[in-house]
């Protein structure tokens, strides 16, 4: 597949990743590298992008409503009361990536959620503090200019690991930062470089 943007159908340029699958070019053009505020939102992306370790997106994308009817639409104070049975249970759901460790680290990960929403800063807090609340924009020609981690990811990474998160190392972290718009990593000449640039909002405050 060509690392450059390719040009489609639809008189569009677009990164190269999504190729002519409709699923996978939607996503690519109104969620991916969209900045995500919402706490209990970028809670289920972090956890999709943990199963996705070792698969292709396209794979996760797929199931994705499976994934979330299966784990009560990722909420977290759902997730965390999960037991042994409720574990049983989802290894046997073939609509979803049946990984016991994942499927596990998913449950820690909700109970370390809702200990940084209960203790403070709040999850969207905590991970967009290490981008001073605004997505930093980067101008990639090609995919093989984009890294599959950096310093930063590294770093929110080892935070999230220190607070009890699982499947969070700095490449997941990275394509988690790409896909909730931390990062702007659309290509240049992709049409939707421009588009995720101008998305600067400030995140609502939420009051208890």
């Amino acid at each position: 597949m060509s690392r450059a943007p390719r040009l489609h159908p639809d008189g569009k340029t677009r990164c190269p990743w999504p190729g002519e699958d409709p699923l996978y070019v939607a996503y690519h053009d109104t969620e991916w590298g969209v900045p995500e505020y919402d706490d209990r939102a970028l809670y289920e992306k972090l956890i999709l992008d943990g199963f996705q370790a070792g698969l292709s997106w396209i794979t996760i994308l797929r199931k994705r409503d499976n994934f979330r009817k299966a784990f009560d639409d990722f909420q977290p104070e759902k997730i965390a009361r999960y037991t042994d049975k409720k574990v049983h249970a989802l290894m046997n759901d073939v609509g979803i990536v049946r990984n016991r460790a994942k499927i596990e680290g998913t449950i820690l990960s909700a109970k370390s959620y809702l200990d940084i929403m209960e203790k403070g800063p709040g999850f969207s807090k905590l991970l967009w503090d290490f981008m001073d609340g605004k997505p930093k924009v980067n101008n990639f020609k090609t995919t093989a200019s984009v890294p599959a981690s950096t310093p930063l990811s590294v770093q929110i990474s080892k935070e999230l690991s220190s607070r009890g998160f699982k499947f969070v190392g700095p490449t997941i972290v990275y394509a988690f930062m790409q896909a909730t718009g931390m990062v702007n990593d659309h290509l240049v000449d992709c049409h939707c470089h421009a588009t995720c640039s101008k998305l600067q909002r400030k995140p609502r405050l939420k009051t208890k």
